[in-house]
């Protein structure tokens, strides 16, 4: 019994060239028609709330993640799109290419997050 779960974790243990195979298909995943229109619709839905988004893309985003991954060890369900994740994540700082390719996934699901003006009071001498 300690052999399955020694196995489940080797599986989707992807090579830096195999994590960009997958990334790339993923991304791809997201340009489907059927996929972009479902994207869409839940983007519209959530009206740029971040908790709807949370609610509303999110699972979409990770539904369509599935899909792709399922097809290389990970598991299909959102166990399996963390442990992907995580793998990215891992892989972003040795590989320019996977980190821009993490950066444009993650702006198909994401709101971009703008950052509130700072003020730059100086002090009047």
């Amino acid at each position: 019994m300690a052999a399955a779960p020694q196995q489940q974790a080797a599986a989707p243990g992807l090579t830096l060239e195999r994590a960009k195979v997958v990334l790339a298909e993923v991304i791809k995943a997201f340009g489907v028609p059927e996929n972009a229109l479902r994207m869409e619709e839940a983007r519209e839905n959530a009206c740029n709330d971040m908790g709807k988004m949370l609610q509303l893309v999110l699972p979409v985003a990770t539904q369509i993640q599935q899909e792709v991954i399922k097809s290389y060890g990970f598991t299909n369900d959102g166990e399996g799109v963390l442990r992907f994740s995580r793998l990215v994540k891992a892989y972003e700082g040795q590989d320019p290419e996977i980190a821009a390719m993490s950066g444009k996934l993650k702006s198909m699901f994401l709101p971009p997050m703008t950052v509130p003006p700072h003020s730059s009071s100086v002090p009047a001498s």
